[in-house]
């Protein structure tokens, strides 16, 4: 099983394929994933099923300061990232002080990187917690997630933790007005003996009409890149995802390809 944790609060800067010179800030626990998903391609490994019980988040205060003294570390040293990332071993909205530390490195940022721009990768299940949607409508880039275009193919992608209808985070996603970059990862194979396959037509007609209601800045579609911990799992083609991809046209709605 494929497994890839971050090891520190702070990580980087890194050459992102999407994001340029990225820092990435982790919020969960250094030595698990703690997610709402189970994704069957997700680099960190399988979501362990006490993840509640065993997870020992990181507190507030000290991944404040981390980030500070990162930062100060960085310009000492005349690096300057492109962009701040919160990703980290899974859901970075998880963490119960998630709108303080996004403030806190809005602050940060605008002292010390003012050209940096804050991202932060999610799931999209905790956009209806005030908070949370909040912080998400303050930084730069909102990456949210939407691998399917059917309940049943989303249960078997991304197999949440706790039952959540696609079509409520659909909802919520088009509540952002537009300020809200979609992310899906095309796939296509066979897990535990259930067939997957989100390019086919019957998922890829209901995902074009969510994008219509959801009217994102733009969508970043790409396929695995790593190890997956599910085997039997295909990488899509740069060609078929292009062909995908141009299926956006129509609707007026930016895309890259990844």
């Amino acid at each position: 099983m494929a497994c890839f944790l971050f090891d520190d609060i702070v990580f980087g800067p890194v050459k992102s394929r999407r994001f340029g010179v990225s820092l990435g800030v982790n919020l969960l626990p250094l030595n698990m994933k703690f997610c709402t998903f189970n994704c069957v391609y997700c680099e960190c490994g399988l979501t362990h099923p006490s993840q509640d019980k065993k997870a020992r988040l990181i507190n507030t205060e000290d991944i404040i300061g981390a980030l500070e003294n990162r930062f100060r570390e960085l310009k000492k040293n005349g690096l300057k990232p492109d962009n701040i990332t919160f990703a980290g071993n899974g859901e970075p909205t998880l963490h119960p002080g998630f709108s303080t530390i996004i403030e806190n490195t809005i602050r940060l940022r605008d002292g010390i990187f003012p050209k940096a721009e804050i991202t932060v990768l999610s799931n999209a299940t905790r956009l209806h917690i005030p908070a949370v949607r909040d912080a998400l409508l303050k930084i730069d880039n909102n990456v949210l997630k939407l691998d399917a275009g059917t309940q049943e193919t989303f249960e078997l992608i991304n197999r949440p933790a706790a039952p959540v209808k696609l079509e409520d985070i659909v909802s919520q996603l088009a509540s952002f007005g537009g300020k809200v970059i979609i992310q899906t990862l095309f796939l296509r194979g066979v897990v535990n003996g259930c067939s997957i396959d989100n390019t086919l037509e019957s998922e890829i007609g209901p995902w074009l009409g969510y994008l219509e209601k959801i009217k994102p800045s733009r969508v970043m579609i790409y396929p695995i890149e790593r190890s997956t911990p599910e085997q039997g799992i295909e990488k899509i083609s740069k060609a078929e995802l292009l062909t995908i991809a141009r299926r956006l046209d129509p609707l007026s709605i930016p895309y890259e390809v990844f």
